[in-house]
């Protein structure tokens, strides 16, 4: 049955990226715009569309284009907003749409002519079938703006402060300052995540001056605003928050009153940066990043379960075709946006989008082709930036940790090419290839342990390449847990710093069953910023640090995000293995629960899988599981149990008296 939904239609993937290429312009910084340091390509600025009919009786129709542009009928044009008639028999429509400054976009609902999805969009040089969003379905919207929903709130908290007023909203804020002022013509607005922040009137990072009642303010993240050099009586303050409304698909409540503020926060830093696409936080930097982006398709899949914003943010990263620089100039950045697609493929089983990005894949892999030596190792260009983590590496030659990441690229290849039946032998031998020349060159007998550099003769050992041999399943189970001991467990390893790759970490603890280690780190590392009143989760947290020193990173006293997505990685962890859901075959068609529940007593735990959900409560020693789709399987005290749709399960859990 064909799709009757009338949409806005473009070129596929255009609207992600000239959207992505406008969110990487958001980033201000004390009066500058700060646009992102990399290449970004734009949308197509002329395209067309095409569809054939077989008409049975006479018809009418009329085109409603952004853009400029002609509609050919059989030959004959006719200009945008005429009323155009059909008579019986095959009938080809074409529309041409040029933007010389934006996304051209075209849109019909008439009785039987509707840009439905089943168009077919050309750039000229390729034909695809045509881009479009479930946002988009209405013809007075446009698919050149991004449409908010709005809420109003007032301070909480209005004190009077170093001769001016503080107001403190309690929450984020991501929107627009309103003002109302009484004998007085103009005022300063200071914000800031922090009080801290906000009462620096000097280095605060947003500020805006000589601002009336009727200066354009503009959008910006905070939860305090200082206003100098006034009384309360002198100004009314109110914030326009701007959000996307993404459906409540999971809940978390437990008898760790702690653990349930800690999902809480999680939650709220998640969905605010979540909007059009995953950015890294909502004040700094605001851009698309791609390894702040793979792990938040890994929290998605355990809180909102939306497919969309996975894709927009894959396609925005990704850019037109022509691939002339790695994603945000970062090597491994690439191969975890490979990685992610897999990832997409395994929570969605969308076999469409993986035919539609396919060919970028291949395109991402030929670029590797172009900076791999002769035992298949990438190295980095002039240019490029071999990142991984903020670490001491041992950085002479090829460096362990990304060999790993392009092994699990090839995988990923392999995965989503036979999805749509496309030949990998190529990357499954590559790979193969790639397996043992790692193996041979980065593990060492002496240190149990996958070492940085062969080049150097040191032997220098870190945790990533270790994490990643566990994460990805590159050597068996037994040498995980191995690898947990020996390197994860070691304090004489340099330890991580960064919240990026302690999400790692923590992944690679659980995965082999360091369940305990992990749960208390959750509880000190997340509850200790919980105890400095963080009402969102942060870029970074040292518990050593003192006063103003929590919110300085990068050498500026408030360049550290307090907003930040990676920092509701604990959604995750607890989904995907405290309550040890996750898929077995695409799209969640098999999924296992092999839930380890020793930390509670109480627990009531909704979580989305595709098409579906799963509950699991846990009450006077008592375990009660059910979901509402088939495919499911209970792992419980290593007996297995199949779910069927709608059935409830319960199950004896053992004590640890």
């Amino acid at each position: 049955m064909v799709n009757e939904q009338v949409y806005w239609l473009w070129y596929p993937g255009d609207f992600e990226i000239h959207q992505g290429m406008l969110q990487n312009f958001t980033r201000e910084e004390r009066g500058f715009d700060w646009p992102a340091y990399w290449y970004m390509d734009d949308c197509h600025r002329n395209v067309s569309f095409k569809k054939t009919y077989e008409l049975t009786a006479p018809t009418t129709f009329k085109v409603h284009a952004k853009g400029q542009g002609y509609v050919l009928v059989n030959e004959h044009k006719s200009p945008f907003e005429t009323k155009i008639t059909l008579q019986p028999g095959t009938t080809t429509i074409e529309v041409f749409v040029g933007h010389p400054s934006g996304l051209p976009c075209v849109y019909i609902d008439s009785d039987v002519i509707k840009t439905t999805a089943d168009w077919q969009a050309s750039n000229f040089l390729e034909t695809h079938p045509v881009g479009f969003s479930a946002r988009y379905t209405q013809l007075l919207q446009d698919p050149n703006q991004v449409y908010y929903q709005h809420q109003q709130y007032q301070p909480e908290v209005v004190e009077v402060v170093n001769g001016g007023v503080l107001y403190d909203f309690k929450r984020a804020i991501n929107g627009v300052v309103q003002v109302r002022l009484t004998d007085v013509a103009a005022v300063t607005l200071c914000y800031g995540e922090s009080k801290t922040e906000a009462l620096d009137v000097e280095m605060c990072y947003y500020k805006q001056e000589a601002v009336t009642e009727t200066t354009p303010v503009r959008k910006r993240a905070f939860r305090y605003l200082f206003v100098p050099n006034v009384k309360p009586e002198q100004v009314t303050v109110t914030a326009d928050h701007e959000y996307f409304a993404y459906p409540e698909r999971a809940q978390f409540n437990s008898d760790d009153q702690l653990m349930n503020r800690i999902w809480q926060v999680s939650e709220t830093t998640f969905k605010l940066c979540s909007n059009l696409f995953f950015t890294d936080g909502i004040k700094r930097d605001r851009w698309i990043w791609s390894g702040d982006a793979y792990q938040c398709y890994l929290i998605n899949q355990y809180l909102m379960f939306d497919e969309d914003i996975n894709r927009r943010t894959l396609l925005a990263l990704r850019g037109q075709d022509d691939l002339k620089q790695h994603l945000n100039t970062i090597v491994d950045y690439s191969l975890l946006w490979l990685i992610g697609v897999e990832n997409h493929y395994m929570m969605s089983a969308d076999r469409d989008f993986v035919a539609s990005i396919y060919g970028k894949m291949q395109s991402m892999m030929g670029l590797f082709e172009t900076q791999i030596d002769q035992n298949g190792f990438v190295y980095g260009r002039e240019k490029d930036w071999i990142f991984i983590d903020w670490s001491e590496f041992d950085h002479q030659g090829p460096l362990g940790a990304e060999q790993i990441l392009l092994w699990k690229a090839y995988e990923a290849m392999i995965i989503c090419g036979e999805a749509i039946g496309v030949d990998v032998s190529t990357y499954r031998a590559r790979q193969a290839t790639l397996k043992t020349a790692i193996m041979r060159y980065f593990w060492s007998d002496q240190q149990h342990a996958f070492i940085d550099s062969y080049e150097s003769g040191r032997e220098h050992v870190t945790r990533h390449a270790n994490i990643f041999a566990i994460l990805f399943d590159f050597v068996d189970a037994k040498t995980q847990r191995q690898l947990a001991e020996t390197v994860l467990l070691n304090d004489a390893i340099t330890q991580i710093t960064t919240p990026y790759f302690k999400f790692f970490e923590a992944d690679a603890l659980c995965k082999v069953g360091f369940l305990d280690q992990v749960y208390g780190i959750i509880r000190n590392y997340w509850g200790g910023m919980l105890e400095h009143d963080a009402v969102t989760f942060w870029e970074e947290y040292n518990p050593a640090d003192q006063g103003a020193e929590h919110y300085a990173m990068y050498g500026d006293p408030y360049g550290k995000s307090l907003c930040h997505a990676w920092g509701a990685s604990p959604i995750y962890l607890l989904g995907r293995y405290f309550m040890g859901l996750q898929p077995t075959k695409p799209g969640y068609e098999t999924f296992e629960l092999v839930p380890q529940l020793d930390h509670f007593q109480q627990l009531d735990c909704h979580l989305p899988v595709k098409d579906g959900e799963v509950q699991l409560k846990v009450a006077d020693g008592q375990l009660t599981v059910s979901a509402n789709r088939d495919g499911g399987t209970i792992i419980l005290n290593g007996q297995a149990t199949q779910m069927k749709q709608d059935e409830v399960y319960q199950f004896e859990l053992k004590t640890n008296a």
